[in-house]
């Protein structure tokens, strides 16, 4: 069986999540997700909220992915750790687990926390972003540290959790996830005005 494993700041999850998420569904046996906090990144909410935001993110997608599980109990700090988890969930059957991640995070993965380790017992799949280039050179350092390394034949949609963060630009997000974060005022930026977006 072959598990996608796809942890994701979520903060918040935007419609691009789930354009990853119903593609990862239709290449994988099982799509397993989950929030967690990326020790690089500065998260503006809770991971119990940014948890909550993403379980309803998976639940709202039409048609429903009945190969898409939700797993907090999988967040960790150190993806060696997560890993380890998904290997004891699954630990009756075999399994070849394919880790995902973003295209901005190709050249930060060699240098995680027991990278070498994390990356000979996983494959990479790598998944295009708007705005960020694929360098060879960095795509060649992971095949030579990792069991395999793909890129996704998709690219994410041209929406990111920052443009919400900082803009307000509510485009991005999902009215379930919009709601949610009116209902629990989670981010400064829910009254700010789109005109305030960046012009290009």
């Amino acid at each position: 069986m072959r598990v996608a494993l796809f942890g994701t700041s979520a903060d918040p999850p935007t419609s691009g999540h789930q354009k990853i998420l119903s593609w990862l569904s239709e290449h994988y046996d099982w799509v397993a997700v989950w929030a967690a906090d990326n020790p690089l990144k500065s998260h503006q909410t809770a991971l119990a909220h940014r948890s909550t935001m993403l379980r309803l993110l998976i639940e709202e997608m039409r048609p429903p992915r009945h190969n898409i599980g939700f797993y907090p109990e999988l967040s960790s700090r150190r993806t060696l750790e997560t890993l380890e988890k998904a290997k004891k969930l699954w630990s009756s059957e075999k399994v070849d687990f394919t880790l995902v991640i973003g295209a901005d995070l190709v050249n930060q993965l060699p240098h995680w926390y027991k990278a070498e380790e994390l990356l000979q017992q996983v494959q990479i799949l790598v998944v295009p972003r708007p705005g960020y280039t694929l360098e060879n050179e960095d795509l060649q350092k992971l095949k030579d540290l990792a069991l395999g390394v793909e890129v996704a034949g998709l690219t994410g949609l041209d929406v990111s959790s920052t443009a919400y963060r900082d803009y307000g630009d509510d485009h991005v997000i999902t009215p379930p996830i919009q709601a949610y974060i009116h209902q629990e005022h989670l981010y400064k930026c829910q009254h700010l005005s789109r005109k305030s977006l960046p012009t290009h």
